[in-house]
């Protein structure tokens, strides 16, 4: 055994960037059907550790050490990219090497106890709840405005993430309730409220879509063919709507989850409740909501104190 062992280590040491290559389709298998990543995750991981077979060349993996993957570290915050990206990078690569000592022989993983350089911590932006409701007025009542709307609404009363909104079934809406059953990430469920607009919404967009679904089509959101509705597809439609309705071309389907963490933060102030509601595995991802309920108090300060404006 000791002998077979040695002899996959040797491999490694010496492996080719085709066998690489092999490596990582492998380890993407693993993560898609093994582990059950959604195939976003699994395409920013091939990214990701592509990017390490380009900054390593034509050094094996397996020679790699603690000062090369900091080196490769600087060169990529020189080039720009923030704090955020480096700290996913570094774990796509981390978990890559435990693959590769587990199935691979890898005795090495040049990664571990490094850290990404803190970039500023910059607040997501939110719609006011003036454009908000603008957004959800799309005055019009062809097939793709009604599915449209109950997709906005739902977005802004629920929260969801744009991969649970397009992974969602008709039965995930339970209308005596008023909830909707979200599968999120790691495939955990939860079951998050769902407001009277956004289910009025929701009614006439079934009427609607089974006059175009295909047969056996699951999905909840559909395309103008009858198909399944792809995040990319949501993400253009919402970008179609708020500039129609005259808002920033730059609204996506995150800025109407933080708008509705925050706008139910500022009227609720239950912080435990948004975490549970946004499906955040730790209240601390939760907290920069905190930091935008203070923004809006300061901003009504301002605006209202007679103290906080200095005389000219």
């Amino acid at each position: 055994m000791r002998s077979e062992a040695r002899a996959e280590q040797d491999a490694a040491s010496t492996a080719s960037p085709d066998a690489a290559q092999k490596y990582l389709r492998d380890y993407l298998a693993h993560l898609t059907h093994e582990r059950r990543l959604s195939a976003h995750t699994a395409t920013n991981y091939a990214r990701d550790i592509t990017t390490l077979f380009e900054l390593a060349a034509d050094t094996p993996l397996a020679k790699l050490q603690v000062h090369q993957i900091r080196r490769f570290v600087a060169q990529l915050h020189g080039r720009g990219l923030g704090g955020k990206t480096l700290a996913r990078m570094l774990s796509a690569w981390r978990g890559f090497f435990r693959y590769l000592a587990r199935d691979h022989g890898y005795d090495n993983n040049p990664c571990l106890g490094i850290r990404a350089p803190k970039s500023a911590r910059t607040l997501p932006h939110a719609l006011s709840p003036d454009e908000a409701g603008r957004l959800m007025d799309t005055g019009s009542e062809d097939a793709l405005a009604v599915r449209d709307k109950a997709i906005l609404e739902l977005f802004y009363s629920s929260g969801l993430r744009l991969s649970e909104l397009t992974g969602l079934a008709p039965a995930d809406i339970n209308y005596s309730d008023a909830t909707v059953r979200v599968t999120g990430k790691g495939n955990k469920t939860r079951i998050v409220p769902v407001g009277t607009h956004a289910l009025a919404a929701l009614k006439a967009w079934l009427d609607t879509r089974a006059l175009m679904v295909k047969k056996e089509e699951s999905a909840l959101f559909l395309s103008k063919n009858g198909g399944r509705l792809g995040p990319r597809a949501v993400e253009a439609r919402v970008k179609h709507w708020s500039t129609k309705l005259g808002l920033s071309s730059k609204v996506h389907p995150h800025m109407l989850r933080h708008s509705f963490a925050s706008h139910v933060l500022q009227s609720s102030g239950d912080l435990r409740a948004v975490q549970e509601m946004l499906g955040h595995a730790s209240i601390s991802t939760t907290q920069v909501y905190t930091q935008l309920d203070f923004q809006h108090l300061a901003t009504v300060y301002d605006a209202a104190h007679p103290r906080a404006k200095k005389k000219n």
